[in-house]
């Protein structure tokens, strides 16, 4: 099984969908922010998750 995810990507498409709708005025500044936090928040948890996950063991 190959797993494909790329938390960067994630992380870069999710901060461009925050700023869509701040410029289009569907969210407010400080509500923005807070969600660029969450998502922050969120990418650091997949990080540590992901981390290691492919390790080659030294004999």
């Amino acid at each position: 099984m190959t797993y494909n995810f790329d938390p960067d990507r994630w992380l870069d498409n999710e901060l461009a969908a925050v700023e869509f709708e701040l410029k289009s005025g569907r969210m407010n500044e400080s509500d923005a922010e807070r969600h660029k936090d969450r998502l922050m928040d969120r990418y650091d948890e997949m990080v540590t998750r992901l981390d290691g996950t492919y390790r080659i063991l030294k004999e």
